[in-house]
């Protein structure tokens, strides 16, 4: 499938969206279920996820912790709203830049044999957006985005 697309429709927001060639149930469970996410939101080849914690239910927590060579990354947040096979509202901080919370709606939708998800997530100022953007959160989530292309080859 194609890259990523990356939009600022507001001073305060980063939309990406990327197409999946999977039906979306599949799409879904990858997004949703500890043990597939896991495999594939790794970004980079030389980084790993030795813990992802998924508790999916509103008012449930996440928790993800990246490892390269020379360092490490722990995410985490609360799930907000969920609307099965729809959509889901979580925040988001890392513990990198925690002054840096943010709130993230992941949206999927289904057209023919393939998923398109939308993610849209809301920074409290335009400079925290700005730096995520020139921090590399693109490449970033398109490696794991292309990390989850044979996952979803696997599932089916």
């Amino acid at each position: 499938m194609a890259p990523l697309t990356l939009t600022t429709p507001t001073d305060t927001s980063i939309q990406i969206v990327r197409r999946f060639d999977a039906p979306l149930h599949l799409v879904w469970r990858a997004f949703t279920e500890a043990e597939l996410v896991r495999q594939w939101l790794t970004g980079k080849s030389d980084h790993t996820m030795p813990e992802c914690e998924i508790d999916f239910r509103v008012d449930g927590a996440w928790r993800y912790v990246w490892e390269w060579p020379d360092g490490k990354m722990v995410g985490n947040g609360i799930f907000k709203h969920i609307v099965e096979h729809d959509h889901y509202v979580h925040t988001e901080s890392f513990d990198i830049a925690p002054e840096m919370e943010s709130l993230v709606e992941t949206h999927f939708s289904q057209d023919g044999d393939a998923t398109t998800v939308t993610l849209l997530i809301h920074y409290e100022n335009q400079a925290n957006r700005d730096m995520s953007i020139q921090h590399g959160m693109g490449k970033g989530m398109e490696a794991s985005f292309s990390n989850l292309e044979p996952l979803l080859t696997t599932l089916r």
